[in-house]
């Protein structure tokens, strides 16, 4: 990942609504990205009652998840959240193959954004520093959404 990271920019969500697709699988590390997220977009404004939180079994079924969301409600934005990480085969980098392409797809097709929050990690410390605490992924996805979901109202005005 590059380490020269975009500028912050200051955006209030109060007018957003934000869909966030979790999976369950590596729970601790997905719960953590989960929380981070929801506080960051509480911090810019994102009332409570605009969040809508869904959970999966694991990161293949995201886009799915995402999908379904978004034909059952109005997002401005839908952020997708998972880790992965690699074991002895090469099925991890398949999931996640798999999950950022349907992702993308999900979110081209329904023209709404679709943050991909899929933490891939080498190994466990890696998923460690990226979710819970050392590495602020969830923070980096939510200020994602939210730059989305303001570039989406400002376009479709």
């Amino acid at each position: 990942m590059s380490l020269a990271a975009p500028q912050h920019l200051s955006i209030n969500g109060a007018a957003f609504s934000v869909g966030i697709v979790a999976a369950r699988y590596n729970p601790e590390l997905v719960d953590a990205l989960v929380k981070q997220v929801h506080a960051h977009l509480r911090k810019a404004c994102v009332r409570e009652k605009k969040i809508t939180v869904v959970r999966v079994p694991g990161s293949n079924e995201l886009p799915s998840a995402a999908q379904l969301l978004l034909k059952h409600d109005k997002f401005d934005v839908i952020v997708a959240l998972g880790v992965i990480i690699r074991g002895d085969t090469i099925h991890y980098q398949l999931v996640a193959e798999a999950a950022q392409q349907g992702l993308q797809r999900v979110s081209l097709d329904t023209r709404t954004p679709v943050i991909v929050g899929v933490v891939v990690a080498e190994n466990q410390q890696q998923a460690d520093d990226r979710c819970l605490g050392k590495i602020n992924r969830g923070a980096e996805f939510a200020r994602a959404a939210l730059e989305m979901a303001s570039l989406k109202n400002k376009i479709s005005r």
